[in-house]
């Protein structure tokens, strides 16, 4: 689905057109922009298939992604509890962007890779599509992003991802794209960085790195301002979370103004 002002539609017609002797099949769906949350949750409805990837317009797979998806799924399709696989994901040079996983057949859920292990960088999920369709993008005051941690957050709750050591996507961060405009991004859609972060703050906290802890303190102050929300100890778990927060914000408000102020 797309909301492209482009020639995508075009495009993809043409492509339609080209394979309509074929047994591959193209479906496309178009709607006037809403924004990347609304167009998936739109779009998510229409899944069918046993497995779906959701690729920003930054990312494509790589040749061979097929064949491993296909190969790794065979591997736990009968696992009941699992939401997604997580794959690698290499920049245009073919350098992985970020860290491995701990192992292969690495059973977990997304909190615990990011927030416990300390994974980092971006991973391509494919998603197991009967789970995935039972979850919607939460949006917030008319907000068109919300960061796709928040859902996974949801998800982790009743299921696990399970973990391949295997790159399927390359990711070109285009000048345009999310990830090189996360400072606007966030300038955009303080609400929903808020209730994410306010989300991760009332999570069990036993065994979190203390850099992800700062670091989820740092980022509750920030939209804490940009929302102006003042009730800042009460939607947060936590006697040593609520210690960080009044030690740190004071500090956190000063920066938070430098960064309101700051073009991007």
């Amino acid at each position: 689905m797309t909301g492209s002002t482009d020639k995508t539609k075009d495009l993809i017609e043409s492509f339609i057109e080209k394979i309509s002797n074929s047994n591959l099949e193209i479906k496309y769906f178009y709607q006037e922009n809403q924004g990347k949350m609304t167009a998936l949750n739109n779009l998510i409805t229409n899944a069918s298939s046993d497995l779906l990837i959701e690729c920003d317009s930054d990312d494509y797979l790589k040749s061979n992604a097929i064949k491993i998806i296909n190969s790794k799924y065979e591997e736990v399709k009968d696992k009941e509890n699992i939401y997604a696989l997580a794959f690698l994901k290499y920049d245009q040079n073919l350098c992985n962007i970020g860290s491995t996983f701990k192992t292969d057949n690495y059973e977990t859920n997304m909190f615990n890779l990011y927030f416990k292990d300390g994974l980092l960088g971006d991973k391509s999920l494919v998603f197991v599509t009967n789970i995935r369709k039972q979850y919607l993008y939460k949006l917030e005051k008319n907000e068109r992003f919300s960061t796709e941690a928040r859902l996974y957050n949801e998800m982790d709750k009743k299921h696990n991802v399970i973990c391949f050591n295997y790159p399927i996507m390359i990711c070109e961060y285009l000048k345009e794209g999310y990830s090189q405009n996360i400072a606007k991004i966030f300038k955009e859609n303080p609400y929903g960085y808020y209730e994410y972060f306010k989300q991760i703050l009332n999570f069990d906290m036993k065994d979190v790195l203390f850099s992800k802890r700062l670091y989820a303190i740092k980022h509750y102050i920030l939209f804490s301002y940009l929302t102006k929300n003042k009730n800042i100890l009460k939607n947060i778990k936590g006697t040593f979370n609520k210690f960080l927060v009044i030690i740190l914000y004071i500090p956190g408000i000063v920066k938070s103004l430098f960064y309101k102020k700051k073009d991007c």
